[in-house]
């Protein structure tokens, strides 16, 4: 069982995310990367995630690419939020600012994503990583295309 397949058919985005975090919170590039769906609602989601040092860079900093996959992961699914059953969403563009280096000892971060617009065929939405502190490290904008499933 890799969770997915057992709630990625849902009701709607909402009751799909849901039943996510109710089964556990983690999908399979989640499982991977160490990081938590731990809460949603409508138009926003919230995920957790432990940086260590299986994520860095050679220059001994936690990969930018670490942050972007959060980054994009919270924007998606406070757009999957928005949705009805029928419908998916894939990213078409995801714009992320590094403010300050991650690293293993930075502890948790917090990344929620909040949805700017849903339309018919394409979604905004923005993000944000903070640390245990709440400063902010990261930011991102993400324009999503929706499609029906």
């Amino acid at each position: 069982m890799n969770g997915v397949d057992d709630v990625a058919s849902g009701p709607s985005g909402i009751e799909t995310l849901r039943a996510l975090i109710s089964a556990g919170g983690h999908t399979p590039i989640g499982g991977t990367l160490d990081f938590l769906l731990t809460e949603v609602g409508d138009g926003w989601a919230r995920l957790t995630a432990t940086p260590s040092l299986k994520v860095y860079n050679p220059i001994g900093t936690v990969h930018g690419g670490y942050a972007a996959t959060l980054l994009d992961s919270v924007c998606g699914c406070a757009v999957q939020s928005k949705l009805s059953a029928s419908q998916i969403y894939t990213t078409l563009e995801l714009k992320v600012g590094y403010l300050r280096p991650i690293t293993a000892d930075t502890g948790l971060l917090r990344a929620e994503g909040r949805v700017q617009q849903v339309g018919r065929r394409a979604a905004f939405a923005e993000a944000d990583i903070k640390d245990r502190t709440g400063r902010i490290l990261a930011t991102a904008t993400s324009t999503l295309l929706v499609m029906e499933r």
